[in-house]
């Protein structure tokens, strides 16, 4: 009988049902597990003095399948609804959650602890006011105790030197020690930094030590003070014996004179090796910046006592300068991402650049054309120089050159020279696609136009009585309309703008008008004397305008890319020359030059017109044709 009833039960149903009470089953424990997460995650973000008590869901019971009631025997599973039978219909399966590790909370991130509580800041910021304020305390002990009376100087340098040596014995010993590396870093530094001193102020304070001897002990204590550091690998050491070198020399020496320089160049030689294979910026700086301000400060002082000729300190400016670029360059050869080593370039460049005048007119001319032979070398020659650095140098022999054609040149024929110098590096910029070389020879061009119109201001153009008549004008006109011309080419093929293009053409050809006008008009004053040979430059200008207005026009009906740009320009020349024609040359010229100039614009107004029928005619027959 049991047999029978239970033959009717559909099994997959049953196994179905079973499954999916399991799969309730998991969800109920996952969502303890949830809430379990959440329940810790509330606790974290509270954070309450009381440890919060966690509270944990009770596991969903297994659920059993429910028992089905017994159907009437014969009859399927299922009731009748009328006369049909309903059957259950299997549903869709649940969707269960997949199953995968419970990622715990993050803890809270550990509040921040203040700068003065770290690791060794207090320790380090003691050490360094140790050492700054010992190295006082060896200086007032070298100069100070003789403006007492105390004991003699020969006691002072001996007991500074004990001192000093006792100083580096301690920092050796405390090193070596458990925690002690702060300490004998300070302690070894300020005793290298106060021997140095002792030396310095034997030598040139109270000149016991021959200079050159003086040299040679003071590069030895700096380069053994540095090879320790390198030795402890410890930038901030070395760093500590060269700064406290350069603040405390001057007090030794009496200010900052060539004496106290040669021994900065000492240190400043004898430190570099610190610096190979290792990224200390730091100590680049601390090298060279006191070096330079003490010889800016020279040559500044050598200006205004008016002290020219001095060749000791062309010496050191030319020195510090070569050894400046020798170690900045081997620097970048080693790490071509040291921007420090091209500011460091330039700054050892500087005395060089504002020593002009200082010495003689020949020599700094000299000076500076070495100086920008050298840059113009290193940018050609040295293939891995990178940008920042090839940027730098450029810069600075650029300023060179300008400064050799300054101080080289009078007041006329300067323009001359930098308009020169601005071709050159333009046709450079055209033939090597270099944008450096293009800004730079526009700086020279922007610069010498300026000059120009200075020398030739309008005004000689205007009125006879000004006109100057010089051949160096004349020629600086035509090198400024040259270079105008240069300027706006190589800019369209460089593409190096897009939407001020027509602006700056615009603008350079003004300027090349201005600059062919005001050669013309010079160069007839020149020739033919302030009356004739005024108005003859005059005249000549006026066809000059028409030539190039159309030349213009001409142009743009061969080119497609600046068509506009070309028929606008021509119209506006032809334009601005037919109303000089009428509103200047009318009244200042006369006789045969006024005759000349009205048929020679009318011949080529004439010449235009016919050209510009002649080739719409030919597209309209070749539109037609086709």
């Amino acid at each position: 009988m049991t047999s029978s009833q239970n033959s009717g039960l559909d099994p997959q149903l049953v196994a179905r049902l079973s499954s999916r009470f399991d799969s309730l089953g998991d969800h109920m424990r996952q969502v303890a597990v949830d809430l379990q997460t959440l329940q810790s995650q509330l606790g974290a973000a509270n954070a309450a003095p009381a440890p919060t008590r966690q509270v944990t869901a009770p596991a969903a019971p297994p659920i059993a399948a429910p028992q089905l009631p017994p159907q009437p025997y014969g009859q399927p599973f299922g009731h009748q609804m009328g006369h049909q039978t309903v059957r259950p219909q299997p549903a869709e399966p649940y969707p269960t959650r997949p199953r995968g590790p419970v990622v715990a909370p993050r803890p809270p991130a550990p509040p921040r602890e203040p700068w003065w509580q770290r690791d060794g800041v207090i320790s380090r910021l003691l050490a360094v006011a140790g050492a700054g304020v010992t190295l006082v305390g060896v200086v007032m002990l070298l100069v100070l105790a003789a403006q007492a009376g105390w004991f003699g100087p020969p006691l002072r340098v001996a007991a500074g030197a004990v001192f000093s040596l006792a100083l580096i014995g301690a920092g050796v010993r405390v090193f070596g020690r458990s925690g002690g590396r702060v300490g004998g870093i300070a302690l070894a530094a300020t005793g290298i930094a106060g021997l140095y001193l002792d030396v310095l102020a034997t030598s040139v304070l109270y000149g016991w030590l021959d200079p050159v001897i003086g040299l040679i002990a003071a590069f030895g204590i700096a380069a053994a003070g540095t090879a320790l550091a390198v030795q402890w690998k410890s930038q901030p050491m070395a760093v500590l014996i060269l700064a406290g070198v350069a603040v405390c020399g001057p007090v030794l020496t009496d200010g900052l004179d060539l004496s106290l320089i040669a021994f900065f160049i000492a240190t400043y030689v004898a430190s570099f090796p610190a610096q190979i294979g290792r990224n200390w910026q730091l100590l680049q700086i601390v090298r060279t910046v006191p070096l330079v301000g003490a010889v800016l400060a020279a040559i500044a002082s050598a200006d205004m006592s008016g002290t020219t000729g001095d060749y000791r300190l062309l010496l050191v400016v030319v020195l510090v300068a070569a050894l400046g670029i020798g170690m900045s360059l081997e620097l970048l050869r080693r790490n071509v991402s040291d921007v420090v080593a091209s500011v460091m370039f330039a700054l050892a460049s500087l005395p060089v650049l504002v020593s002009a005048d200082v010495f003689d007119r020949w020599t700094t001319v000299t000076v500076q054309l070495v100086l920008a032979a050298a840059a113009l070398a290193i940018v050609i020659l040295v293939s891995w120089l990178p940008g920042h650095a090839r940027i730098t140098v450029a810069v600075i022999g650029a300023l060179a050159t300008l400064q050799a054609a300054v101080e080289s040149t009078t007041l006329e024929i300067r323009p001359v020279v930098l308009f020169a110098v601005a071709l050159a590096l333009i046709a450079v910029a055209h033939s090597t696609r270099s944008t450096l070389a293009y800004a730079i020879g526009s700086g020279f061009g922007v610069i010498g136009a300026l000059m120009f119109v200075s020398v030739s201001p309008p005004r000689t153009l205007l009125d006879s009585d000004y006109a100057v008549g010089s051949v160096g004008i004349a020629l600086g006109g035509i090198l400024l309309a040259a270079t105008a011309f240069g300027f706006a080419y190589v800019l369209a093929e460089l593409k190096l703008v897009d939407d001020g293009l027509q602006t700056l053409a615009i603008v350079s050809g003004v300027l090349a008008l201005y600059g062919l006008t005001a050669a013309t008009v010079n160069l007839g004053a020149g020739i033919g004397g302030e009356t004739t040979g005024f108005t003859a430059g005059h005249t000549a200008a006026t066809i000059e305008w028409m030539i190039a207005a159309f030349a213009l026009l001409a142009f743009g009906l061969r080119s497609v890319t600046h068509a506009h740009l070309a028929l606008l320009a021509g119209l506006s020349l032809t334009a601005a020359a037919i109303a000089k024609l009428f509103l200047f040359d009318l009244v200042a010229l006369d006789g045969l030059f006024r005759v000349i100039a009205f048929i020679a614009v009318g011949l080529l107004l004439l010449i235009a017109g016919t050209r510009y029928a002649k080739v719409f005619a030919d597209r309209e027959s070749a539109a037609v044709s086709s």
